[in-house]
């Protein structure tokens, strides 16, 4: 009992600004939230207007998830809950996975095991301390909604759905972790499965059907099979409903169970997916080259994300012109966003859209250079900087990769945009103008890379925390 005390608290003293930050910033985004539509559209008039557009649109449903009502709080759980449960799946798996398979790649959990510690114990460790910090997420994001002047039972239930989501993708990385041979593969894995837990929920949306005046969908059935539609099905602001979430804790407690049953049987260091061994002998002619093989992979994802956001702007715009079309109350308000300009609906859809993609090209960019901070913090560094290289030439070459993704995030977004319209019979020299939107974000995204790098240099073991944690704060202000 002592040791697993004492591994509880040292898990926790290595997260103790990263887990905060991220917390706060979800707390955050459904407090500007719930007050933005509140302000905005203070009427149920003016609420029924987005949500007859979202109703009668499948791909709106597919990206954002189900109208339940016309009441402040229910706009606000249908606006904000499947886009950040995305983000709290994915500190769950990228906690879980930082404490259990990164550790035994890295030799953290040998030294553990050497002491009169069970196998199971760290990973027993790591799932109590990620239902702490479920609950703790839950506690505050009710309170953020309270704040925001939403109903108390409905905050409550809405943070427990926010909470249980995240305790299933808990168990999806502690059972991943045991899978998969290496921390970045596991990572890997357990953000696609997020993602994919995303998509089916999307597809089952997407084919519900919605009620005669347009304020309400009921998904299909295929929504249940993703966590994330389950926590939707909860519908805490109109008809509230806990057995959803009653079904995410018990597919969380098997999850658990598999993976602990499969650690207390494993040897440190295997996997159920054995790791291949690279080759015999690498070669890479510049720093640049070596950065870029690290990032690579992971430049890929954030391309095909932001690829995927892309065609869907592009592809949504034409219904987006053809909706609010009639509706002159909405033209009015959208049109107050850009005062002074001849944008079209369409345009300014497409912006917004895109300025998310500017979000994943900062993330991008941030994440490139914490590779560096790893492989400082790691050893690996030091290996490298002890051959004629200097510790300036290292630092820029990890800038420059970091600058790639950014302007490679963007394009890519971009670049689909405008294919996607073209597609939908738009001119094509609207892909000037889809690209061109897309890297207007470019230079805000490099700022944070900049900033990234300068914590690197001046405070190296706090630039992970402060790193995401300034990228959080851009996006609440924003």
């Amino acid at each position: 009992m002592r040791a697993f005390r004492v591994l509880l608290l040292f898990q926790a003293r290595r997260d103790r600004w990263v887990l905060p930050i991220w917390m706060l910033g979800i707390a955050l985004l459904g407090f500007a939230a719930a007050t933005a539509i509140g302000t905005q559209f203070a009427t149920e008039a003016e609420r029924a207007s987005i949500l007859a557009i979202a109703a009668a649109n499948p791909a709106f449903l597919f990206l954002r998830g189900v109208p339940d009502g016309l009441s402040v709080g229910a706009t606000t759980y249908f606006q904000a809950f499947a886009f950040t449960s995305v983000f709290v799946g994915l500190i769950n798996t990228f906690f879980v996975v930082r404490h259990t398979r990164a550790d035994e790649e890295l030799g953290r959990a040998e030294l553990v095991g050497a002491a009169a510690v069970s196998r199971a114990t760290p990973l027993v460790a790591t799932v109590t301390l990620g239902l702490v910090m479920n609950g703790v997420l839950a506690v505050l994001v009710a309170t953020a909604y309270v704040l925001a002047g939403l109903s108390l039972a409905g905050s409550v239930l809405a943070a427990l759905a926010f909470g249980c989501t995240g305790v299933v993708f808990l168990g999806v990385a502690s059972l991943v972790a045991q899978v998969m041979p290496s921390g970045r593969g596991a990572n890997g894995v357990a953000a696609s499965l997020v993602g994919l837990a995303y998509l089916i929920r999307g597809i089952g949306d997407s084919l519900g059907t919605a009620s005669a005046d347009l304020t309400r969908v009921t998904s299909s059935w295929i929504s249940w099979l993703s966590p994330i539609g389950l926590g939707q099905q909860s519908r805490p602001f109109s008809e509230p409903n806990v057995v959803p979430l009653l079904i995410n804790l018990a597919l969380a407690a098997a999850l658990i169970a598999a993976a602990l049953a499969i650690r207390t049987r494993r040897d440190l260091g295997t996997s159920l997916i054995p790791d291949r061994p690279g080759k015999e002998r690498g070669r890479v002619g510049s720093l640049l080259g070596l950065a870029w093989q690290l990032q690579r992979s992971t430049l890929i994802g954030w391309c095909v994300g932001a690829a995927a956001l892309g065609a869907i702007a592009g592809g949504l715009s034409p219904l987006v012109g053809d909706a609010v079309a009639g509706n002159e109350s909405l033209r009015a308000l959208i049109a107050s966003l850009v005062p002074g300009s001849n944008a079209s609906i369409s345009d300014v859809f497409i912006a917004a859209l895109v300025g998310l993609a500017g979000v994943l090209a900062a993330a991008s960019g941030v994440q490139a250079i914490l590779r560096l901070r790893a492989e400082e913090a790691e050893g690996r560094a030091e290996l490298l900087l002890s051959t004629p290289v200097s510790r300036v030439r290292w630092l820029v070459a990890g800038l420059a990769v970091a600058s790639i993704s950014v302007v490679a995030v963007c394009g890519s977004a971009g670049v689909l945009a405008g294919v996607a319209m073209v597609k939908s019979g738009a001119d094509a020299s609207v892909l000037a103008t889809t690209i061109g939107a897309a890297m207007a974000h470019a230079p805000a995204a490099l700022v944070f890379v900049a900033l990234s790098a300068l914590l690197l240099a001046v405070v190296p073991q706090q630039t992970i925390a402060f790193s995401w944690g300034l990228l959080v704060a851009g996006l609440v202000l924003g």
